[in-house]
Protein backbone atom coordinates (compact mmCIF):
# COMPACT_ATOMS: atom_id res chain seq x y z
CA UNK A 1 0.00 0.00 0.00
CA UNK A 2 1.36 3.43 -0.95
CA UNK A 3 0.70 6.49 1.15
CA UNK A 4 0.43 10.01 -0.18
CA UNK A 5 3.12 12.35 1.12
CA UNK A 6 1.68 15.61 -0.21
CA UNK A 7 0.71 18.54 2.00
CA UNK A 8 -1.79 17.56 4.68
CA UNK A 9 -5.45 18.31 4.16
CA UNK A 10 -5.71 20.49 7.23
CA UNK A 11 -9.52 20.57 7.24
CA UNK A 12 -9.66 16.78 7.72
CA UNK A 13 -8.42 14.82 10.73
CA UNK A 14 -8.38 11.18 11.75
CA UNK A 15 -9.70 9.74 15.02
CA UNK A 16 -8.69 6.10 15.52
CA UNK A 17 -8.86 3.19 17.92
CA UNK A 18 -6.42 0.27 18.05
CA UNK A 19 -6.22 -2.80 20.30
CA UNK A 20 -2.48 -3.45 20.02
CA UNK A 21 -2.46 -6.96 21.55
CA UNK A 22 -0.54 -7.15 24.80
CA UNK A 23 1.99 -4.33 24.67
CA UNK A 24 3.96 -5.50 27.71
CA UNK A 25 7.47 -4.54 28.70
CA UNK A 26 9.99 -7.32 29.38
CA UNK A 27 10.00 -6.98 33.18
CA UNK A 28 8.13 -9.10 35.71
CA UNK A 29 5.36 -7.39 37.62
CA UNK A 30 4.55 -9.27 40.81
CA UNK A 31 1.14 -7.60 41.09
CA UNK A 32 -0.24 -8.75 37.75
CA UNK A 33 -0.39 -11.86 35.58
CA UNK A 34 2.32 -10.92 33.09
CA UNK A 35 4.55 -13.98 33.56
CA UNK A 36 4.35 -14.79 29.83
CA UNK A 37 6.01 -11.51 28.92
CA UNK A 38 9.62 -11.69 30.03
CA UNK A 39 12.78 -13.09 28.40
CA UNK A 40 12.80 -16.36 30.38
CA UNK A 41 9.15 -17.23 29.87
CA UNK A 42 7.87 -19.80 27.39
CA UNK A 43 7.03 -16.93 25.02
CA UNK A 44 10.61 -15.60 25.27
CA UNK A 45 9.53 -11.95 25.24
CA UNK A 46 12.95 -10.40 24.59
CA UNK A 47 14.16 -6.84 24.07
CA UNK A 48 14.47 -7.55 20.34
CA UNK A 49 10.89 -8.77 20.09
CA UNK A 50 9.62 -5.89 22.19
CA UNK A 51 11.39 -3.31 20.03
CA UNK A 52 10.11 -4.99 16.87
CA UNK A 53 6.56 -4.73 18.22
CA UNK A 54 7.03 -1.04 19.06
CA UNK A 55 8.36 -0.26 15.60
CA UNK A 56 5.55 -2.10 13.82
CA UNK A 57 2.73 -0.68 15.93
CA UNK A 58 4.24 2.79 15.52
CA UNK A 59 4.29 2.37 11.75
CA UNK A 60 0.68 1.23 11.70
CA UNK A 61 -0.51 4.09 13.90
CA UNK A 62 1.32 6.73 11.87
CA UNK A 63 -0.50 5.65 8.70
CA UNK A 64 -4.08 5.27 9.90
CA UNK A 65 -6.23 7.61 7.81
CA UNK A 66 -3.23 8.99 5.94
CA UNK A 67 -4.77 8.37 2.53
CA UNK A 68 -7.70 10.63 3.39
CA UNK A 69 -5.80 13.34 5.29
CA UNK A 70 -2.15 13.02 4.16
CA UNK A 71 -1.08 13.16 7.79
CA UNK A 72 -0.93 11.09 10.98
CA UNK A 73 -4.07 10.63 13.12
CA UNK A 74 -4.85 13.39 15.59
CA UNK A 75 -6.43 11.12 18.22
CA UNK A 76 -5.85 7.41 18.91
CA UNK A 77 -7.50 5.35 21.62
CA UNK A 78 -5.43 2.32 22.62
CA UNK A 79 -6.22 -0.95 24.38
CA UNK A 80 -3.93 -3.56 25.94
CA UNK A 81 -1.26 -1.19 27.26
CA UNK A 82 0.61 -2.54 30.28
CA UNK A 83 1.81 0.74 31.80
CA UNK A 84 3.02 4.27 31.19
CA UNK A 85 6.54 3.07 30.34
CA UNK A 86 5.41 1.16 27.25
CA UNK A 87 3.52 4.22 25.99
CA UNK A 88 6.69 6.30 26.32
CA UNK A 89 8.65 3.59 24.48
CA UNK A 90 6.01 3.47 21.75
CA UNK A 91 6.10 7.24 21.25
CA UNK A 92 9.90 7.13 21.12
CA UNK A 93 9.90 4.40 18.46
CA UNK A 94 11.08 4.96 14.88
CA UNK A 95 7.85 6.01 13.19
CA UNK A 96 6.37 8.11 16.03
CA UNK A 97 9.42 9.80 17.55
CA UNK A 98 9.16 12.90 15.38
CA UNK A 99 5.39 13.26 15.71
CA UNK A 100 3.96 15.62 18.39
CA UNK A 101 2.09 13.00 20.43
CA UNK A 102 1.25 13.16 24.11
CA UNK A 103 -0.96 10.76 26.07
CA UNK A 104 -3.45 10.23 28.87
CA UNK A 105 -3.10 7.02 30.85
CA UNK A 106 -4.03 5.69 34.29
CA UNK A 107 -3.11 2.34 35.84
CA UNK A 108 -6.15 0.11 36.30
CA UNK A 109 -6.71 -2.83 38.64
CA UNK A 110 -7.16 -5.24 35.76
CA UNK A 111 -5.85 -8.66 36.75
CA UNK A 112 -3.72 -9.00 33.63
CA UNK A 113 -2.33 -5.51 34.12
CA UNK A 114 -3.60 -4.06 30.84
CA UNK A 115 -5.09 -0.61 30.47
CA UNK A 116 -6.55 1.78 27.93
CA UNK A 117 -4.95 5.07 26.93
CA UNK A 118 -5.48 8.06 24.64
CA UNK A 119 -2.75 9.37 22.37
CA UNK A 120 -3.19 12.83 20.92
CA UNK A 121 -1.33 15.31 18.75
CA UNK A 122 -0.77 18.11 21.26
CA UNK A 123 -0.68 20.68 18.43
CA UNK A 124 -4.28 19.76 17.59
CA UNK A 125 -5.75 18.70 20.94
CA UNK A 126 -5.38 20.08 24.45
CA UNK A 127 -6.72 18.24 27.49
CA UNK A 128 -9.23 20.09 29.66
CA UNK A 129 -10.15 17.18 31.93
CA UNK A 130 -9.40 13.45 32.23
CA UNK A 131 -10.89 10.87 34.54
CA UNK A 132 -11.08 7.10 34.92
CA UNK A 133 -14.10 5.11 36.00
CA UNK A 134 -13.21 1.87 37.76
CA UNK A 135 -15.24 -1.03 36.45
CA UNK A 136 -15.44 -4.29 38.42
CA UNK A 137 -17.81 -7.12 39.36
CA UNK A 138 -18.45 -8.23 42.92
CA UNK A 139 -19.13 -11.85 43.78
CA UNK A 140 -19.61 -13.54 47.15
CA UNK A 141 -15.93 -14.48 47.32
CA UNK A 142 -14.04 -11.98 45.24
CA UNK A 143 -13.91 -8.79 43.17
CA UNK A 144 -13.37 -9.27 39.44
CA UNK A 145 -11.45 -6.22 38.22
CA UNK A 146 -11.43 -5.32 34.54
CA UNK A 147 -10.17 -2.39 32.50
CA UNK A 148 -11.13 1.10 33.57
CA UNK A 149 -13.16 3.35 31.27
CA UNK A 150 -11.25 6.51 30.36
CA UNK A 151 -12.90 9.88 29.75
CA UNK A 152 -10.89 12.71 28.22
CA UNK A 153 -12.40 16.11 27.45
CA UNK A 154 -10.41 18.61 25.45
CA UNK A 155 -10.22 21.23 22.75
CA UNK A 156 -9.80 19.60 19.37
CA UNK A 157 -8.58 22.47 17.17
CA UNK A 158 -10.62 24.88 19.31
CA UNK A 159 -13.80 22.80 19.58
CA UNK A 160 -14.64 20.88 22.75
CA UNK A 161 -14.92 17.11 22.20
CA UNK A 162 -15.26 14.26 24.70
CA UNK A 163 -13.56 10.90 24.14
CA UNK A 164 -14.56 7.78 26.10
CA UNK A 165 -12.11 4.90 25.67
CA UNK A 166 -13.24 1.35 26.47
CA UNK A 167 -12.06 -2.25 26.63
CA UNK A 168 -15.09 -4.24 27.74
CA UNK A 169 -15.00 -7.70 29.39
CA UNK A 170 -13.95 -10.53 27.10
CA UNK A 171 -15.90 -13.54 25.87
CA UNK A 172 -13.22 -15.97 27.08
CA UNK A 173 -15.64 -17.80 29.40
CA UNK A 174 -18.32 -17.88 26.69
CA UNK A 175 -20.45 -15.26 24.98
CA UNK A 176 -23.69 -16.03 26.80
CA UNK A 177 -21.93 -16.47 30.14
CA UNK A 178 -20.27 -13.04 29.91
CA UNK A 179 -22.90 -11.04 28.05
CA UNK A 180 -24.24 -9.47 31.25
CA UNK A 181 -20.81 -7.98 31.95
CA UNK A 182 -20.74 -6.11 28.63
CA UNK A 183 -24.31 -4.93 29.14
CA UNK A 184 -23.20 -3.59 32.52
CA UNK A 185 -20.29 -1.84 30.80
CA UNK A 186 -22.71 -0.25 28.34
CA UNK A 187 -24.86 1.00 31.21
CA UNK A 188 -21.76 2.44 32.86
CA UNK A 189 -20.85 4.33 29.69
CA UNK A 190 -24.40 5.66 29.62
CA UNK A 191 -23.83 7.01 33.13
CA UNK A 192 -20.65 8.76 31.98
CA UNK A 193 -22.46 10.28 28.99
CA UNK A 194 -25.25 11.51 31.27
CA UNK A 195 -22.62 13.09 33.51
CA UNK A 196 -21.10 14.87 30.51
CA UNK A 197 -24.50 16.06 29.26
CA UNK A 198 -25.46 17.37 32.68
CA UNK A 199 -22.72 19.96 32.33
CA UNK A 200 -23.16 20.48 28.60
CA UNK A 201 -26.34 19.12 26.98
CA UNK A 202 -25.00 19.58 23.43
CA UNK A 203 -21.60 18.02 24.15
CA UNK A 204 -19.84 16.29 21.28
CA UNK A 205 -19.05 12.72 22.34
CA UNK A 206 -16.95 9.95 20.80
CA UNK A 207 -17.21 6.47 22.36
CA UNK A 208 -14.45 4.19 21.12
CA UNK A 209 -13.05 0.84 22.12
CA UNK A 210 -12.80 -2.89 21.91
CA UNK A 211 -16.30 -3.77 23.05
CA UNK A 212 -15.87 -7.55 22.66
CA UNK A 213 -19.29 -7.32 21.05
CA UNK A 214 -20.42 -6.55 17.51
CA UNK A 215 -22.55 -3.54 16.47
CA UNK A 216 -25.59 -5.84 16.47
CA UNK A 217 -24.98 -7.14 20.02
CA UNK A 218 -27.36 -6.21 22.82
CA UNK A 219 -24.78 -4.18 24.77
CA UNK A 220 -23.84 -1.94 21.85
CA UNK A 221 -27.41 -1.55 20.60
CA UNK A 222 -28.47 -0.66 24.14
CA UNK A 223 -25.85 2.09 24.35
CA UNK A 224 -26.59 3.52 20.91
CA UNK A 225 -30.36 3.48 21.33
CA UNK A 226 -30.57 4.80 24.89
CA UNK A 227 -28.17 7.68 24.28
CA UNK A 228 -29.28 8.61 20.76
CA UNK A 229 -25.86 7.87 19.27
CA UNK A 230 -24.79 6.90 15.75
CA UNK A 231 -22.68 3.81 15.08
CA UNK A 232 -21.02 4.06 11.65
CA UNK A 233 -19.51 0.59 12.12
CA UNK A 234 -22.86 -1.15 11.60
CA UNK A 235 -22.37 -1.29 7.83
CA UNK A 236 -18.70 -2.37 7.85
CA UNK A 237 -18.88 -5.94 9.10
CA UNK A 238 -19.38 -8.72 6.54
CA UNK A 239 -18.74 -12.41 6.14
CA UNK A 240 -15.19 -11.70 4.96
CA UNK A 241 -14.30 -8.48 6.78
CA UNK A 242 -14.06 -7.28 10.37
CA UNK A 243 -11.44 -6.33 12.93
CA UNK A 244 -10.69 -9.68 14.57
CA UNK A 245 -11.26 -13.36 13.80
CA UNK A 246 -12.33 -16.24 16.02
CA UNK A 247 -12.79 -19.76 14.67
CA UNK A 248 -12.55 -18.37 11.12
CA UNK A 249 -15.47 -15.99 11.70
CA UNK A 250 -15.06 -12.23 11.55
CA UNK A 251 -16.16 -9.93 14.36
CA UNK A 252 -16.18 -6.15 14.52
CA UNK A 253 -15.48 -5.69 18.21
CA UNK A 254 -13.52 -2.47 17.62
CA UNK A 255 -15.84 0.46 17.06
CA UNK A 256 -16.13 4.24 17.12
CA UNK A 257 -19.58 5.57 18.03
CA UNK A 258 -20.52 9.26 17.92
CA UNK A 259 -23.16 11.74 19.04
CA UNK A 260 -25.51 12.96 16.30
CA UNK A 261 -24.25 16.54 16.47
CA UNK A 262 -21.27 15.44 14.38
CA UNK A 263 -23.71 15.69 11.44
CA UNK A 264 -24.60 19.33 12.06
CA UNK A 265 -23.35 21.78 9.44
CA UNK A 266 -21.95 24.57 11.57
CA UNK A 267 -19.04 26.86 10.79
CA UNK A 268 -15.76 25.87 12.48
CA UNK A 269 -17.35 22.70 13.84
CA UNK A 270 -16.26 19.09 13.35
CA UNK A 271 -18.47 17.09 11.00
CA UNK A 272 -18.43 13.34 10.38
CA UNK A 273 -17.22 12.27 6.92
CA UNK A 274 -16.64 8.50 6.98
CA UNK A 275 -15.51 5.53 9.06
CA UNK A 276 -13.56 2.46 8.09
CA UNK A 277 -11.42 -0.47 9.16
CA UNK A 278 -7.70 0.12 8.61
CA UNK A 279 -6.68 -3.21 7.10
CA UNK A 280 -3.92 -2.73 4.52
CA UNK A 281 -2.03 -5.80 3.37
CA UNK A 282 0.94 -5.21 5.68
CA UNK A 283 -1.34 -5.78 8.70
CA UNK A 284 -2.56 -9.12 7.32
CA UNK A 285 -1.28 -12.68 7.43
CA UNK A 286 0.12 -13.16 3.93
CA UNK A 287 -0.29 -16.92 3.47
CA UNK A 288 -1.61 -20.15 4.91
CA UNK A 289 -5.10 -20.95 6.15
CA UNK A 290 -5.24 -17.66 8.07
CA UNK A 291 -4.37 -15.53 5.03
CA UNK A 292 -6.04 -12.12 5.19
CA UNK A 293 -6.58 -12.17 8.94
CA UNK A 294 -4.67 -9.89 11.38
CA UNK A 295 -0.92 -10.55 11.42
CA UNK A 296 -0.49 -11.32 15.11
CA UNK A 297 2.45 -11.00 17.48
CA UNK A 298 1.75 -14.44 18.95
CA UNK A 299 -0.53 -17.35 18.20
CA UNK A 300 -0.73 -19.05 21.56
CA UNK A 301 2.87 -19.39 22.71
CA UNK A 302 4.23 -19.29 19.15
CA UNK A 303 5.90 -16.05 18.11
CA UNK A 304 4.75 -14.74 14.71
CA UNK A 305 6.36 -11.28 14.84
CA UNK A 306 3.33 -9.39 13.56
CA UNK A 307 1.35 -6.40 14.73
CA UNK A 308 -1.83 -7.30 16.58
CA UNK A 309 -4.76 -9.71 16.58
CA UNK A 310 -7.00 -6.72 15.83
CA UNK A 311 -7.17 -4.26 12.95
CA UNK A 312 -7.54 -0.58 13.91
CA UNK A 313 -10.69 1.37 13.12
CA UNK A 314 -10.93 5.05 12.32
CA UNK A 315 -13.17 7.90 11.29
CA UNK A 316 -12.51 11.05 9.31
CA UNK A 317 -13.79 14.39 10.58
CA UNK A 318 -13.93 17.60 8.58
CA UNK A 319 -14.13 21.21 9.65
CA UNK A 320 -15.02 24.13 7.36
Amino acid sequence: MKFNLFKSKTNKQTVAFYNIENLFDIYKNELTRDLDFNPTSEKRWTVKRYNNKLRKIGYAISNIGRQETNTHPAIIGLAEIENEAVIKDLLASKHLAKLPYNYVHYDSKDERGIDVALLYDHKKFSVLHSEIFEFSFHTEDDIDHTRDILWVKGLFLNEEVNFIVNHWPSRRAGNNETEHKRQAAAAYVEMIISKIKTDKPDAKIVVMGDFNDDPSSKSVRQLVSNQGLFNPMETLISIDRGTTVHNFEWNLFDQIIISHNFFERKAKSWRYVKANIFDPDFLKQSDGKYKGTPYRTYVGKRYKGGYSDHFPVYMILKKK
